[in-house]
């Protein structure tokens, strides 16, 4: 075995073994010797696993301001990020010792010992984020924490670095200029500008919803993106990026107390106690007394998107994607949202750092909570006791095209033996076929066939139908950066769309596939569709959603029958008919079940009858 105090690049006197005697630069493929890197490709190494990207980079220096205490973050970038990233804040500043410190690699004001990495109160704390950025970029780090000067540090990737006196109010500035300069395949390897931007934005709008007692500020190419107040309301910062129409209907949440150890009913969570993976080794007792504060703020359920990535979750302050979480808060709307819709909320958990390990991440993507059973009974109780407060009542309009998708079917359809013989609850429809009795969902039948209907009436391209006046709808900074990214996609959907500023944008066409007219808010599932998001909550998110097949369904589901409609015995058996001549009539666009099959045999195994026939 090689010697592990051997110098990188000396030789050994004698070879260890025949292989290690044969081994030489002129050996057969896959031969190689074992030698210690050098620090440089160390370093490039360590900061690859830090820095991704340009939203990386943004997440670190806006994770380090907010450390700082700093209440106003003033974010600018150019070519999305790939040219110049700058953050300004109104931290506390360094002063020049702690400056020229902070661009070294293991460096940190944050932890002084081991047991800290347990119990990290802070957002950034291992001590590389600085330097693996310097590693791959050219930084300029100005600062000031006092007194009557500043310090300015200049470093690029090859390590040289230089220090002056600068003029600065107290805080901090970092200037990140032609990320991956220095390397050609990382860079080129980035996605286009309006990608990046759409990273970077999503990044920022995070902490901007989950930090409202700080002002955020976000600039591209010299362009105002959007801004919050600082005020300390969620409602303002949800104000500053979702738009009034959303801010307007909300509902801000403060729960404050220890969790819950009897298991409160709801999702099932207190199930998870058993589960080794999901609470501590010490068991339930060990946890008890743990405070858990939830605040943040909950949208009603009359607004809602096509996927996930609306709920924004923090944990101790740290923005971050938690699935615990997001999952709890879904449990705590419950039946208030279709199964395919997902909510707008911010949602930021207050723990003691020591239930929750941080240190899980190479870029702190995520987080592990000790006992997440107890966390997500926390939140789900939380979300569904403000909610019960609410006044969630709304009136909208609907229109039931049933004369066109209920016309005679021209063909065979699977329920042809099927005979309409009443309904229940004027949501489903009875019917006996055969030795079955069928259950039909009207809804998610009716869904069905309009779905099938648009799907066949279309071609590549939708039909547009103008809107006049033109609507105006808000959209989120994320958003915005969609639509920029993916304009040519987003109006070969039927879509007329003009930015005016503000996070507004006109709609002046929507789609009209088959005379069926969408409304102007159509356009964010869409957007989501393009971010990769949509799909309902059962189908995931691996792979990004056809934008098309995504509008087609919100098209075919806002004019369908809905419960307690009224619906004649004729007309529910052309529902029949109709769902029976669909490709798929078992199940709704969106995954649902149309059709709940009864067996004869299961009454008469429930009746305890002799006979198999009841007639």
């Amino acid at each position: 075995m090689t010697d592990p105090t051997r110098e990188a690049g000396a030789t050994e006197p004698e070879a260890s073994s025949p292989e290690a005697a044969d081994r030489s630069p002129d050996s057969e493929p896959g031969a190689t010797a074992i030698s210690r890197l050098d620090r440089d490709t160390i370093e490039r190494i360590a900061a690859g696993e830090v820095v991704t990207r340009p939203a990386s980079v943004l997440k670190e220096l806006v994770e380090n301001s907010l450390d700082a205490g700093a209440s106003n973050v003033r974010v600018a970038v150019e070519e999305g990020g790939k040219e110049r990233i700058t953050v300004a804040d109104n931290g506390c500043g360094m002063d020049s010792e702690d400056t020229l410190l902070a661009v070294e690699r293991h460096t940190t004001s944050k932890i002084r010992e081991p047991e800290d990495v347990g119990r990290v109160a802070t957002l950034g704390f291992r001590g590389e984020a600085l330097a693996s950025i310097a590693t791959m970029s050219r930084l300029t780090l100005t600062t000031k924490t006092g007194g009557v000067r500043g310090t300015e540090v200049t470093i690029d990737g090859s390590g040289e670095r230089e220090a002056s006196v600068a003029g600065r109010d107290v805080g901090t500035t970092v200037e990140v200029e032609d990320l991956f300069y220095n390397t050609p395949a990382r860079r080129k390897s980035l996605a286009s500008t309006k990608a990046e931007f759409a990273a970077i934005s999503s990044v920022l709008t995070q902490y901007a919803l989950c930090r409202p007692d700080v002002r955020f500020r976000l600039k591209h190419d010299d362009r105002k993106v959007f801004s919050t107040p600082g005020s300390g309301r969620y409602a303002d910062a949800v104000l500053g990026t979702y738009g009034r129409e959303v801010a307007s209907r909300s509902t801000e949440i403060a729960s404050d107390g220890s969790s819950g150890t009897d298991g409160e009913a709801g999702s099932g969570y207190g199930d998870r106690d058993g589960d080794p993976d999901s609470e501590s080794e010490g068991g339930e007792d060990e946890g008890e007394g743990i405070e858990i504060e939830v605040r943040g703020l909950l949208v009603h359920p009359s607004v809602t998107r096509a996927n996930p990535d609306h709920v924004h979750t923090a944990v101790n302050n740290r923005a971050l994607s938690d699935e615990t979480i997001r999952e709890a808060v879904l449990a705590g709307y419950d039946t208030l949202l279709p199964s395919d819709r997902y909510p707008v909320a911010v949602l930021d958990v207050s723990i003691p750092p020591e239930q929750v390990d941080a240190n899980v991440h190479p870029r702190k993507a995520e987080i592990r909570f000790r006992e997440p059973g107890r966390v997500a009974r926390a939140v789900e109780k939380a979300v569904r006791e403000a909610l019960e407060d609410v006044d969630l009542s709304r009136v909208e309009g609907l229109d039931f095209d049933l004369d066109a998708s209920l016309e005679p079917v021209d063909g065979e359809s699977v329920f042809e033996t099927g005979r309409v013989i009443g309904r229940f609850r004027s949501a489903y429809v009875l019917c006996e076929a055969e030795d079955d009795l069928l259950v039909i969902d009207q809804h998610a039948a009716h869904e069905r066939i309009n779905y099938e209907r648009l799907s066949n009436a279309i071609g590549e391209d939708i039909e547009s139908a103008p809107i006049d006046p033109p609507a105006t709808v808000a959209l989120s900074p994320p958003e915005t950066a969609v639509l920029d990214a993916e304009r040519e996609t987003v109006e070969a959907l039927g879509f007329a769309v003009e930015g005016v500023g503000g996070g507004m944008a006109r709609i002046s066409k929507v789609p009209a596939p088959f005379g069926r007219v969408s409304e102007p808010a159509a356009i964010r599932d869409a957007l989501d569709a393009l971010a990769g998001g949509g799909g309902g909550r059962s189908e995931g998110k691996s792979e990004p959603a056809d934008p098309r097949e995504e509008l087609l369904k919100t098209l075919a589901c806002h004019p369908s029958l809905k419960a307690g409609e009224d619906l004649s015995e004729e007309r529910a058996a052309e529902l029949l008919a109709r769902l029976g001549a669909c490709e798929q009539p078992f199940a709704c666009p969106h995954g649902r079940p149309t059709v709940l099959s009864i067996d004869e045999r299961a009454f008469v195994r429930e009746f305890e009858r002799g006979s198999r026939r009841l007639g």
